[in-house]
């Protein structure tokens, strides 16, 4: 009896030893990767962007499981149990409830990607964006809402610029991995390989959710393995045996197709096309308009190394990104007010950004990017609306 215990007790510690051996060769591998030292909960703070981290702090939930469907937009979220977000607006949007009709004791300002009124009332500003949203979904909710709102802002740019990419086939309006999300069906003929993934997705997420593998370099290794073998299934490829698919549906002209520039010049024109449509409609209802591209890490800033660590291989092209906010500034020939928002971070020198495109935010919701955002883009306001300030 006392051997079998004794051989037990020289299992278990065999096992710790190798377990301990495999944490200090994951901290290893990483220490030579990153240059430095870094903890496993940066590290697995890394696997989703912060909007995305933000809207499942706390809980259990993935991104995916707030999601709901819309005719219309592609995706919204949802307010349902276990999952559903507290702050669901009645469009599947965040926060403030949208009006039916224009209300009159307010200026409703509506921002699809903040504060002095031309009219003296109060500013009541609408949430208008979403994770994975680019044009036309932008120009869908506000033609949907024209008539409840004053003015329209849009701030957009980087989910776009996926779009113009050289080996890019389908059009602009292709909605991103979302919609699948949220459309098993339309996962198409990959369906098998969309269900793969989610369940790689969810084995991964309660890896880095667990007290004790949540903290651990090794675990953290193997939830990276995880992901980069859920993104080799590419549930928009297409099936040779299938005439409609969301890749056909969306396909770009076969002489298109391969050719970089005439690719970036289609892109370009369904971009300008919505945002002169937004335009069109804005008079139509007496809205007033402003259009935002959004800045990007790879321009216009003096990046930290923890930026860019951060960005890593998610950094923007610059010369493309550049190119589209030259082109769409064309726009200002057309009476649009177009602005650019490149510049706003050229003389900082700490970490602002968190990801590839989003600011940091710190336990209280403060951000320094975001507030130089809003101070710059109410600046613009102001100039291109003829504000007063009270």
């Amino acid at each position: 009896m006392k051997q079998r215990i004794f051989g037990w007790i020289s299992a278990l510690i065999g096992i710790v030893i190798a377990l301990a051996a495999i944490e200090l060769m994951a901290i290893a591998w990483l220490y030579v990767e990153e240059g430095r030292y870094v903890s496993a909960d940066e590290l697995f703070a890394r696997t989703q962007n912060t909007y995305v981290r933000d809207l499942t702090k706390g809980t259990t939930c993935r991104y995916v499981d707030t999601l709901y469907p819309h005719p219309y937009l592609a995706f919204v979220h949802h307010g349902n149990p276990p999952c559903g977000l507290p702050n669901v607006n009645n469009v599947g949007l965040l926060n403030t409830d949208y009006p039916t009709l224009k209300r009159d004791d307010v200026y409703t300002v509506l921002v699809v990607g903040g504060s002095v009124s031309p009219n003296g009332k109060p500013w009541l500003v609408l949430n208008g964006g979403d994770g994975a949203w680019k044009e036309p979904q932008s120009f869908i909710l506000f033609s949907m809402y024209a008539s409840s709102v004053d003015a329209v802002i849009t701030l957009d740019g980087y989910n776009e610029h996926y779009m113009f990419r050289s080996y890019t086939e389908e059009r602009l309006e292709r909605p991103l991995s979302n919609f699948a999300d949220v459309n098993p069906f339309v996962a198409d003929e990959n369906f098998g390989d969309a269900a793969i993934g989610w369940v790689m997705g969810r084995v991964a997420g309660t890896l880095a959710q667990m007290p004790v593998l949540g903290h651990s370099h090794a675990a953290y290794m193997i939830v990276r393995g995880i992901e980069a073998a859920a993104k080799g299934k590419d549930v928009f490829k297409a099936d040779k045996n299938k005439k409609t698919t969301l890749t056909s549906i969306f396909a770009l002209p076969a002489d298109v197709k391969g050719n970089g520039e005439k690719v970036f010049q289609t892109q370009l024109a369904l971009y300008q096309k919505y945002t002169r449509a937004i335009e069109a409609v804005a008079k139509d209802n007496n809205v007033k308009t402003a259009y935002f591209i959004q800045p990007v890490p790879s321009w216009g800033k003096p990046l930290t190394e923890e930026e860019k660590r951060a960005a890593g291989a998610n950094m923007t092209d610059p010369v493309l990104y550049r190119r589209i906010v030259e082109g769409m500034l064309t726009l200002r020939e057309h009476g649009l007010q177009m602005f650019d928002l490149g510049d706003l971070l050229k003389d900082v020198s700490e970490t602002v950004y968190a990801d590839d495109i989003h600011f940091i935010r710190d336990p209280q919701g403060e951000s320094k990017g975001y507030r130089l955002m809003a101070r710059s883009v109410a600046d613009d306001l102001a100039k291109a609306w003829d504000l007063k300030a009270k």
